[in-house]
């Protein structure tokens, strides 16, 4: 055989060598192989990636939305005075809520009563998330009170003190719905619902 033929050879049984290997055992292509120059990580001395610092932040969670629903069930005013504000209008109107019923269903809590606002009265219903403190109460006529049409939603993250209308259109800017609990005293003394000045605005975080 000439040189010339082998050297065109050698390339080809090189190669052929080199994948024989991976062809007679397919698995040693999936299996890392073991390093002499692997070194384990050591987290350093107050890490929070450590056991004792991630045992001080308390573990499982040990809130109990559920039992929470029950206690304001139980806890929660039913007659509640402020004021509604809207916002394409600059005079605002003054706004009652009395519950009828608070019934907890699971960490959520049920609510009717009526609603008056300007001196209309109509039926509301509404639910409030004992975790998140969210409220969405609705307006069960087919009326339109002190601005507010058919279809729109009180919606809030601070129970009933605050929250906010969204209409059904766009072109109606909403408003705002500030109330505080009436309590015994103020009612005696005021001979009505008590009003309180107005809350801040409690953010998301």
């Amino acid at each position: 055989m000439s040189i010339a033929v082998l050297r065109a050879a050698w390339p080809l049984a090189a190669l052929s060598l080199a994948v024989l290997p991976l062809l007679a055992s397919p698995a040693m292509a999936a299996t890392p192989l073991a390093s002499d120059a692997f070194v384990p990580f050591t987290p350093p001395a107050g890490s929070s990636l450590g056991g004792e610092s991630l045992s001080g932040l308390g573990g499982a969670e040990t809130f109990d939305p559920v039992a929470r629903a029950q206690l304001l069930a139980r806890e929660m005013p039913l007659n509640w005075s402020g004021r509604y504000q809207s916002f394409g209008q600059s005079q605002a109107v003054n706004a009652e809520l009395r519950l009828a019923s608070v019934t907890p269903m699971g960490q959520m809590i049920d609510l009717r009563g009526e609603l008056t606002l300007g001196g209309v009265t109509t039926p509301v219903q509404g639910n409030l998330n004992a975790e998140s403190d969210q409220l969405d109460l609705l307006m069960l006529c087919q009326c339109e009170v002190a601005g507010l049409e058919p279809g729109g939603v009180f919606t809030g993250l601070q129970g009933l003190q605050l929250s906010g209308w969204q209409a059904p259109r766009l072109t109606n800017p909403g408003g705002r719905l500030d109330l505080r609990p009436v309590s015994s005293s103020s009612a005696g003394s005021s001979g009505g619902m008590g009003r309180a000045a107005g809350a801040a605005v409690r953010g998301l975080w």
